[in-house]
């Protein structure tokens, strides 16, 4: 891979002269990075990281590079996602690769459509390079697949953490718990007990089966394994805390028979 040899030809004017690339590093084993997410951390001039990208994963940045964490973890920012954005700018008039290292999939709530069109306003030509999701990732590694022909024929995929500064909820929770037989929650550990509250209302029997993924795909992954029922005392109980993916549906009945192949 060079992507030097596709870049405009720099100029002396305020012309970008770089490109930014929006790649995705999967959910934390390595092994599960792109190809072409491997050539460009290997190329690039600059590196701008999220705080759940793996070590294993940053070890494959070209050493050469420059390196700027711009994760966030709820409470512990490293860069505004304003900053961040008008960082990846300022690094495309002067570099010509420049990564965006997002952990999972950039389109897949991680707010890479938003940088995405940002980018494109300034001027600043843009490639995304997909990675795999967690949300599919992570129940995979815990034998947990999200259809089967004897569980589930549809999924849903919702965040359990919405924008700050929403005066109401979007998530119409009554609509999820109908639309389809499997739910894939991203960031819902701490919103959990309102979601549940919410499911439960819309008509989900407590003894819907409940699975929590914690740090899916490495070494380190556990999972919390409940129904709508029980999940929350379980989750104080084990003082389980993100990141994690929550997975609610039959689907989760396999756990107990898949699992102990995968391990």
């Amino acid at each position: 891979m060079n992507p030097r040899g596709t870049e405009e030809t720099g100029t002396t004017d305020n012309r970008c002269v770089g490109k930014v690339y929006l790649v995705g590093a999967g959910p934390g084993d390595p092994g599960l990075l792109t190809l072409k997410g491997k050539g460009l951390l290997e190329c690039a001039d600059v590196v701008v990281y999220d705080a759940l990208v793996s070590p294993l994963i940053l070890a494959m940045i070209n050493p050469l590079a420059e390196k700027i964490p711009a994760g966030k973890r709820r409470g512990r920012h490293s860069l505004l996602q304003q900053e961040t954005t008008q960082l990846l700018i300022e690094k495309a008039q002067t570099e010509a690769v420049v990564v965006r290292l997002k952990g999972g999939d950039p389109f897949v709530f991680g707010r890479g459509g938003e940088e995405m069109q940002d980018l494109l306003g300034a001027g600043v030509s843009v490639e995304v390079v997909p990675g795999v999701t967690s949300g599919i990732a992570a129940p995979a590694y815990a034998g947990i697949p999200l259809t089967h022909r004897g569980y589930s024929s549809s999924v849903t995929f919702v965040t359990g953490h919405e924008s700050a500064g929403k005066y109401r909820p979007n998530v119409n929770w009554q609509a999820i718990a109908h639309g389809s037989e499997t739910i894939v929650i991203y960031m819902g550990v701490h919103n959990l007990p309102y979601i549940v509250t919410e499911l439960s209302h819309a008509g989900l029997s407590d003894e819907t089966p409940v699975a929590l993924v914690r740090w899916g795909t490495r070494p380190e992954q556990e999972e919390l394994i409940g129904t709508l029922g029980t999940i929350v005392a379980q989750v104080e109980a084990s003082e389980f805390e993100a990141p994690a993916i929550a997975v609610i549906g039959n689907v989760v009945r396999l756990h107990d028979i898949l699992s102990g192949e995968l391990t």
